[in-house]
């Protein structure tokens, strides 16, 4: 018990709400609902056979079958409507391949799901330390979500097969008593497929969950890190003090040899340090008194 405190104590357990670890979660369960629902089924349906001599009849035949659905080997005696006689008949097909190789994935996925969960938790800093962790992470997750893809479609024929192997009237080809005049062949109970249905659901869920993983195990492979950082942004430069650059220069218009307006700082009434006398006005920085006025 002790062991397994510090186990906790010192797990990583906030990695389960990021996507990476939830994802991991989801196709944990999904996993387990996929191969469980497949590989645990049984089932039977129900024919009756009535005969012209009432004697020789039998309305209660029991067909059962089940995981791997190796129908071949399923049999079932049926009346021949003769002297009370009756005759042994097997159904057709074997359909185990697509169906056991269902269910492994689902065991393996399952497996890998668990394992990788421990290592999220418990070695979630060394499974980042070189990058080697989430590259192979990465690879088994490309598997995974192929093999999902190949196992969900082959055992989604499979079971189509499967029903019509055991569909009742399509068994009842198999009896000739069926095909005689005055004898009447009918169904009594068919298979309940539900089990079956919901493990083909499932298989394509987990190849929606882990192709949706692909993208967050890729993130922290680091490859796509580089063309994710942020552009720094360029530095504002600054105003040039003149304008010379380029064999252009910016002049004083007024400084202009032609065509130009020279001020002569040394005609009479000018004064260089801000007096300007003319016709007895006078200005010293600013007008202060009119001394002629109209």
């Amino acid at each position: 018990m002790d062991i397994v405190n510090q186990l906790v104590a010192g797990g990583q357990f906030r990695v389960l709400k990021v996507p990476l670890g939830f994802i991991k979660v989801l196709e944990w369960v999904f996993a387990i609902f996929a191969f469980s629902t497949c590989g645990s089924y049984s089932g039977s349906f129900k024919m009756s056979v009535e005969c012209r001599y009432r004697s020789d009849s039998n309305l209660k035949i029991n067909v059962e079958f089940e995981y791997p659905f190796r129908l071949h080997q399923v049999y079932f005696d049926a009346p021949t409507c003769k002297n009370g006689q009756t005759e042994r008949f097997f159904l057709v097909g074997d359909y185990s391949s697509s169906a056991e190789f269902f269910v492994t994935i689902g065991v393996f996925a399952f497996l890998y799901s668990m394992a990788a969960l421990s290592v999220y938790v418990f070695a979630f800093e060394k499974y980042r330390e070189n990058n080697k962790g989430p590259l192979i992470d990465f690879g088994v997750t490309c598997v995974f979500t192929f093999m999902w893809l190949v196992s969900s479609a082959a055992w989604a024929k499979g079971l189509s097969d499967v029903k019509t192997a055991t569909d009742p009237e399509e068994v009842q080809q198999l009896i000739p008593a069926c095909e005689q005049e005055g004898n009447q062949c009918r169904e009594v109970h068919d298979p309940v497929m539900s089990g079956l249905n919901t493990s083909v659901v499932f298989g394509f869920l987990n190849l929606i969950l882990w192709t949706g993983n692909l993208w967050f195990v890729f993130k922290e492979t680091g490859i796509i890190a580089p063309f994710m950082r942020q552009q720094p942004a360029q530095e504002k430069q600054p105003a040039p003090d003149s304008f010379a650059q380029g064999g252009y220069e910016q002049r004083d218009p007024y400084a202009g040899s032609q065509g130009g307006y020279q001020p002569d700082y040394s005609q009479p009434g000018y004064n260089q340090g801000g007096d300007y006398v003319q016709g007895g006005y006078e200005q010293q920085g600013a007008p202060t008194s009119f001394s002629n006025q109209m």
